[in-house]
């Protein structure tokens, strides 16, 4: 018997280095095997392969109408509920009476809200993929009511000011009292609302890494799995980027509500992975978000804002232009546009529409050339972001069916 159970103990112990050994390739072998399929997804782009990336774009998008179409059917209660309210208000706009004169005035500020709103979540959707709204629309907004409010000498303009044009009040007021707090208080609408859209954006990774940590499984998104190999190579980390995000995590996830608040109250590039450090540290929600929204939408506005109006104030641009044609060589080339730039919107503020072909030069086209460029690269990251995630569905499913057989 003592032989025999010898005999038996003694295959144990050499199993054990054997399987760990097979362990360590299987894990290899998983690795390699992701590696691969990253890399093929990620040639799929349209410069490279133009066909098959509209092909999976579309297969994508119909897969994802699919999916909104059974979530909205499992909640069609609350989607019953939305469409009567959205009755209730047709019936209430449509109908004539002293009440339309506070339908219009709801209408017009819910729409203006929404534009802002909807241009944040465009910003801090996709894990800083997402379109630089602040710098495209956000921050020339702020810009031009700056320097609309020193050369009316009021901030009495019209209501929104922006997208419609600025036109300074026929009885304008002093320079001298405009002031820094004024213009803030001009443009505080937008730029919380455009805050709290940047917040709303922050949403989805968060949720995602609650749920993956809740049911113990992988999420299917990359995102979740670079944050996964953060979390790894914490140890001994010798890249700068790599040990502030994981600063910004220790913070979020030791601190907790002032964490969260103290990293969106600062203009932080870091703070794209802390939607899923919040989800997978299992921090709750409005701890989270109402961290992000009074962050982002407060503090972090009111940072910008006053960077902008100082950096437009009427002395500041004035020395602005000063500096550019002091440069050597160069310098009263660049003055004399910029200069003429300053004039024709001067004088756009003070004669509605008679702005003439005179008043164009090169650099509102490249600043239109810039927009459109970067609104196109914005469109085709989203082509090539939902290629490669058909991709992705159909490797998960090649996998699967080896793994059955």
């Amino acid at each position: 018997m003592a032989a025999n159970g010898a005999s038996c103990e003694q295959p144990q112990k050499r199993a054990g280095p054997k399987d760990k050994h097979n362990g360590k390739s299987t894990d290899l072998l998983l690795r390699d095997r992701r590696q691969k399929d990253k890399e093929e997804r990620l040639s799929l782009v349209l410069w490279r392969r133009p066909v098959d990336t509209l092909h999976y774009f579309l297969l994508e998008t119909l897969v994802k109408l699919k999916e909104w179409t059974f979530e909205l059917w499992h909640r069609r209660g609350t989607v019953f509920v939305f469409l009567l309210l959205c009755f209730l208000f047709s019936i209430t706009y449509s109908t004539d009476g002293s009440h339309q004169t506070y339908v219009q005035y709801l209408e017009k500020k819910f729409l203006w809200c929404a534009y802002w709103v909807g241009l944040g979540i465009l910003s801090s959707v996709g894990l800083g993929t997402g379109l630089h709204t602040f710098l495209l629309y956000l921050g020339p907004h702020i810009a031009s009511v700056t320097l609309a409010a020193y050369e009316c000498g009021s901030i009495d303009f019209p209501e929104p000011p922006y997208p419609d044009q600025i036109i300074c009040p026929k009885d304008g007021g002093l320079e001298d009292s405009i002031s820094i707090f004024s213009i803030m208080s001009k443009v505080r609408l937008e730029a919380c609302m455009w805050g709290a859209g940047t917040a709303i954006g922050e949403l989805p990774p968060y949720f995602m890494a609650r749920a993956a940590r809740q049911s113990g499984t992988d999420p299917d998104d990359e995102d979740y799995e670079e944050f996964e190999e953060m979390l790894e190579q914490a140890e001994g980390a010798q890249d700068f980027v790599t040990r502030a995000k994981l600063g910004v995590q220790h913070m979020v996830q030791k601190v907790g509500f002032f964490g969260i608040l103290a990293c969106a109250s600062i203009p932080n590039p870091l703070f794209d992975l802390a939607g899923i450090t919040c989800g997978h540290f299992l921090v709750p929600f409005w701890t989270f978000f109402g961290a992000t929204l009074i962050g982002k939408a407060i503090i972090k506005m009111h940072i910008q804002k006053l960077f902008v109006i100082i950096t437009f104030s009427k002395h500041i641009v004035e020395q602005m232009v000063s500096l550019i044609g002091s440069v050597p060589t160069i310098g009263p080339s660049l003055q004399k546009p910029f200069s003429q730039y300053l004039e024709a919107q001067k004088n756009k503020l003070h004669h509605a529409g008679k702005s003439g072909p005179a008043d164009e030069n090169w650099l509102s086209w490249v600043f239109e050339k810039v927009v459109l460029v970067m609104v196109c690269y914005f469109v085709i990251s989203i082509i090539n972001s939902m290629a490669q995630s058909y991709a992705k569905r159909l490797q998960q499913l090649r996998h699967s069916e080896e793994k059955s057989k």
